[in-house]
């Protein structure tokens, strides 16, 4: 989608002017694992109009695959706005009827997915329609038929669906999928808890992995039947937006260099904090080099 903000904190009805740029968890990860750099595919419908080009190209310019983008010229690219009033951060979508919305079964060849070591998907895709449902559904069983591991992030977001179709659709997939992150507010909101039995009863559904992240509280992560926690590193938060999503990344990259379960979490957790540490979905995540100076305690004057 593309995201305008305002330059400065305060309500959307007072900004002069608006900074355009772009947002989605699912490219949010894309980007933050190219940005280390892993091997990463994007793949989506966009309009065939200037801010669909805007999203492809930055997308792009990140090194990050987008042969398998598909522009419609009958639908426009998605919006949504952001605000922040106080501590609260708001956000106002406007992607019914957009080029998204009208992904379903077949929205790629499957074909792309060959080598693929994992897929990701997120629950905003099935919140956008019946058509992005079925894509959802399908993707994680082509993924699995390709050799590919399924990564599902629940990524609740109550202003695009209830809170019962989104666990309905969650335990719908689960048996499809290898490693599973959610948050501690959603769990909260879709099951009524957050707990260690709650994370082994989904891992009981399906799930090889099941991640809980918590924010300033750290991480869990349920392995082969071992509870781990990670606590969170210390920074101060500019900015909470994605933070989720580059936590997924360095859980990802983590498997992806070889990492045990502990080191997972322990990039994870300094890939969120990194993330809330400056302003923007994405545009403050670290390479590869950065993220591990992050990790050893390193500072640098920067100049």
């Amino acid at each position: 989608m593309v995201l305008g903000v305002p330059p400065r904190p305060g309500r959307l009805r007072h900004a002069g002017s608006l900074e355009i740029k772009i947002g989605g968890a699912e490219s949010n990860l894309a980007i933050a694992l190219s940005r280390l750099g892993l091997s990463t595919g994007w793949a989506g419908y966009l309009g065939d109009d200037e801010p669909g080009q805007l999203v492809l190209d930055r997308i792009r310019a990140e090194g990050v695959d987008t042969s398998r983008v598909r522009r419609l010229p009958d639908r426009p690219t998605g919006l949504y706005l952001r605000e922040q009033v106080g501590a609260q951060t708001r956000v106002y979508y406007y992607r019914r009827g957009s080029a998204a919305s009208a992904m379903s079964v077949e929205t790629f060849d499957p074909h792309y997915l060959k080598g693929a070591r994992f897929v990701h998907l997120t629950g905003i895709t099935p919140a956008l329609s019946d058509g992005c449902r079925a894509f959802a559904l399908w993707a994680a069983r082509e993924a699995r038929t390709s050799g590919a591991r399924v990564c599902f992030d629940v990524n609740y977001r109550s202003k695009l669906w209830q809170p019962e179709e989104a666990k309905a659709f969650v335990e719908e997939i689960l048996p499809a999928v290898d490693l599973l992150l959610v948050g501690d507010e959603e769990a909260s909101a879709l099951w009524n808890r957050a707990d260690e039995g709650f994370l082994r009863e989904l891992a009981g559904r399906g799930p090889e992995e099941v991640v809980l992240k918590r924010g300033a509280e750290g991480s869990l992560a349920l392995v082969e039947g071992e509870l781990l926690h990670h606590p969170a590193f210390d920074v101060v938060e500019v900015d909470p937006v994605g933070a989720g999503d580059a936590f997924a990344a360095g859980y990802l990259a983590g498997h992806l260099w070889g990492m045990p379960p502990e080191e997972r979490l322990r990039v994870a957790n300094a890939m969120g904090a990194m993330g809330v540490a400056s302003l923007g979905d994405y545009e403050g995540l670290p390479d590869e080099n950065e993220l591990r100076a992050f990790l050893g305690g390193e500072r640098s004057l920067g100049r």
